[in-house]
């Protein structure tokens, strides 16, 4: 098998890194404590074809694939990890599902702006009763007349604050098979948006009211029984995650490496000690094995959507190993380390953010285990006899 990549993918690699280093290398520290979307990121980046990766040209995309995205992730956040984020936003998430599933009228209103950055899209999952057990969500639709009416409420849905697109998970009837989704405006009567709280990776979030929100039927996604759907499309959000994740850890590794090499205490670079040797070895070893799980979920899945159980291997591997390289990255470099002169306590933050999101890692072991023992187990408590 060759690991290799390809020579187009090479070429496409270093025009990304290039476009990084002449447009987001100035800046990508002060970018990374900065709240809110970065707009004016997003469309130098649509200017370059970096975002809409994923999508068919047809619908405003580049027809690539998803590998062509995880590259162009691992590039820009060799230069600036912050930027990493708009590049995710612009080809996983809820801008795949759009794409995957939406009908034309709504790819035409929607797209566009979305692609050329002008507009960020939130994914409206969980709820204070609902994290990891989304099938209780209690947020509900049901349909009048001509249009759809909603009441509930989200929590924790990323870019909620500068979004002008929610992508809302909803219950029009009782049971997994009653949840689908809605495609929200910002502007939608009795939709109410919170203060923003922080997450401790530096992002915002708001909490979303619906109080008998009423938003068009053509605006309706997925209906009844598609929940599957979503979580088949939300699969690609992990492969976006998980690609952060190892970005952003070898991002740490690279800049404590280059410490190493240089920094002196006792007379002797710091690399000349085994101890440290010994960390770098085991964060190579680590970056390295979850490389080859992402890049295998990200080449199988191509002109499909991803295996669950590859992504779920992909995702559990790099959100351990960007952590833990990060980890020690800020261990080697002491005090500067967990300065915020530094990326490094950046990478910390967010590759710690990123084991709960998106599927914490203890629900992808049990996923694992779904696949590994071929049938399902349940983690409801049983039902009274």
């Amino acid at each position: 098998m060759n690991f290799d990549p390809t020579e187009e993918q090479k070429l496409f690699a270093e025009a990304v890194r290039r476009f990084a280093e002449d447009n987001l290398a100035d800046g990508a520290l002060a970018r990374a404590h900065q709240p809110g979307f970065p707009f004016d990121v997003a469309e130098k980046m649509a200017k370059q074809g970096l975002l809409g990766i994923t999508i068919p040209e047809e619908d405003g995309g580049q027809g690539g694939t998803l590998m062509d995205a995880v590259i162009a992730i691992e590039q820009v956040a060799a230069v600036c990890p912050r930027s990493a984020d708009v590049v995710q936003a612009g080809n996983f998430g809820p801008i795949r599902t759009l794409a995957e599933y939406a009908s034309d009228d709504q790819k035409k209103r929607y797209l566009p702006n979305l692609l050329s950055g002008k507009a960020a899209i939130s994914l409206c999952m969980s709820e204070p009763e609902a994290g990891s057990a989304v099938t209780e969500l209690r947020t509900t639709a049901r349909e009048d007349g001509d249009t759809i009416v909603i009441n509930g409420t989200k929590i924790f849905s990323t870019h909620s604050p500068d979004a002008s697109l929610y992508l809302v998970y909803v219950r029009f009837a009782p049971g997994g098979d009653g949840i689908g989704s809605v495609l929200v405006d910002r502007n939608s009567p009795g939709l109410s948006i919170g203060q923003p709280s922080n997450f401790m990776g530096g992002e915002q979030w708001c909490q979303l009211y619906f109080e008998d929100c009423r938003i068009p039927a053509r605006n309706l996604l997925l209906g009844r029984g598609g929940f599957k759907k979503q979580i088949a499309g939300f699969n690609v959000e992990r492969i976006g995650n998980a690609s952060r994740s190892l970005a952003l850890g070898r991002h740490a590794y690279n800049i404590a490496r280059a410490h190493a090499a240089q920094r002196k205490q006792f007379g002797r670079p710091l690399c000349e000690f085994q101890g440290l040797q010994w960390k770098f070895a085991d964060m190579a070893l680590k970056l390295e094995a979850a490389q080859l799980l992402l890049y295998r979920a990200a080449v199988n899945a191509e002109g499909k959507l991803p295996s669950a159980y590859e992504t779920a291997a992909a995702k559990l591997a790099c959100n351990q190993a960007g952590f833990e390289a990060a980890n020690e990255a800020l261990q080697v470099m002491g005090g500067m380390g967990y300065s915020e002169e530094s990326l490094v306590e950046y990478c910390f933050r967010r590759t710690r953010g990123w084991m709960i999101a998106g599927g914490a890692i203890e629900m992808l072991k049990n996923r694992m285990a779904e696949t590994i023992f071929d049938r399902r187990f349940s983690q409801r408590a049983p039902k009274p006899a």
